[in-house]
């Protein structure tokens, strides 16, 4: 088979792969937040998190089946992340609340209608989690505030779940 042709071939299976590979993801993520009771907005940032890996993979994939030499495409990689690495370390705050969602997700036991006390000695917020963001916490107090915080300190400041509406959910269920 003349390379071209090979070349089209591992394409065409390269893209099949991608999107078998995608459709698996996205119904792994979707069935662990429903049995988790995990919010669809929360699922959101973790759909777009997998499809970026993905797709970075695909790309990295195709372009070596093309015959781009691997040294090359490291140079190239290792200068857009340089660039994305300054132009990120400014807004750091905002990697670090993503990469919160993405744990909140995953491995705290923390829900949408969860009442909780966040333990911090200079604010005694106490009340209801309304909804839980890429980047943010919106939680009702108990005397009617409605207060954001950023997931970061969410995952840094400890947090007492006083009860868990989901638990009581899935008893009724």
């Amino acid at each position: 088979m003349p390379r071209f042709q090979t070349e089209l071939l591992l394409t065409f299976i390269l893209i099949v792969g991608t999107i078998l590979l995608i459709s698996i993801v996205k119904g792994a993520i979707k069935r662990f937040g429903r049995l988790a009771s995990i919010d669809v907005n929360s699922r959101k940032v973790v759909f777009y998190l997998s499809y970026l890996i993905i797709y970075f993979i695909s790309i990295t994939i195709l372009l070596i089946i093309w015959g781009v030499r691997l040294e090359d495409f490291a140079v190239f990689i290792a200068s857009i992340l340089a660039v994305l690495g300054v132009g990120f370390f400014a807004q750091w705050s905002i990697l670090s609340n993503i990469a919160a969602s993405v744990v909140l997700f995953f491995s705290h036991p923390l829900r949408l209608g969860d009442r909780v006390r966040i333990l911090d000695k200079d604010f005694d917020w106490t009340g209801r989690v309304e909804d839980i963001s890429a980047f943010y916490l919106f939680m009702r107090t108990d005397d009617g505030r409605k207060v954001t915080i950023p997931t970061n300190l969410v995952i840094q400041k400890g947090i007492e779940i006083l009860d868990n509406k989901s638990d009581e959910i899935q008893e009724k269920i």
